[in-house]
């Protein structure tokens, strides 16, 4: 019965019935980039690209950018596999300024955009949760700067799309396979990380009615998170895999 009444409404009114509600006005779908090496981890790594894109979740339509390479300060070379992973050529990042400055840009920008002159305006997305709890914090400890308390929580992309679909994704593109969504440029080049990501979001939303909600932090991995059986059963198998 309920289908023939569905029925006579057009798709579009249909999908209206499965919006849900946005605790933020703008997602920020950032992801950095940094120096590595094939067969070892650089000590340390330090940051190369930093790409933000602020999604309004009223139009869902892209309203702003902030992108930059940074020049690394203790390996200023790149090395061949760093620059084959990423695209990210030398010539990218010799003119560029260090990550303090690059950072200090980037907070103006987000005060001037007013992002976070308000409680749950504005969130970060990353895809899993290495950029805001591993790779800034020691960046930031590096170039002895203060991490201001808007980076300390955000939206894991992963684990998000696993309490949408009911299936944890392994990587980026395992998302965008599952949702049938084609890769825009190539993987591992931070600013079309940040396109495909906006794409998935776009997807959750529309065909899963997501909900965009924190669900990591410095201190756990996932918070904020219902409490009925399904979505604890899920919550116990990202915690496993992040551990």
């Amino acid at each position: 019965m309920a289908h023939r009444v569905l029925q006579r409404y057009p798709r579009t009114m249909i999908n209206r019935f499965r919006e849900v509600a946005q605790q933020f006005e703008y997602l920020l779908v950032m992801d950095f980039e940094a120096t590595c090496e094939r067969y070892e981890v650089l000590r340390p790594q330090e940051i190369i690209e930093l790409p933000c894109a602020v999604l309004s979740t009223c139009e869902w339509k892209l309203e702003d950018t902030f992108h930059t390479y940074v020049k690394p300060r203790v390996h200023p070379t790149l090395t061949p596999f760093c620059t084959e992973l990423t695209g990210i050529m030398q010539e990218m990042v010799d003119d560029q300024p260090y990550f303090t400055d690059v950072f200090s840009n980037f907070c103006e920008w987000l005060t001037k955009g007013g992002y976070f002159d308000k409680p749950e305006k504005s969130s970060f997305v990353t895809c899993g949760n290495w950029d805001l709890k591993t790779m800034l914090p020691s960046q930031c400890d590096l170039d002895g700067i203060t991490l201001p308390d808007q980076f300390k929580q955000w939206i894991d992309l992963k684990h998000t799309f696993c309490e949408s679909t009911g299936y944890y994704p392994k990587s980026l593109k395992d998302m965008l396979v599952r949702l049938n969504i084609p890769l825009k440029g190539r993987l591992h080049s931070g600013i079309d990380d940040v396109k495909n990501m906006i794409s998935i979001i776009l997807a959750l939303k529309e065909r899963h009615a997501t909900q965009f909600k924190i669900t990591s932090s410095l201190t756990t991995s996932a918070i904020n998170l219902s409490n009925n059986n399904k979505q604890t059963k899920i919550t116990r198998n990202i915690l496993k895999k992040n551990t």
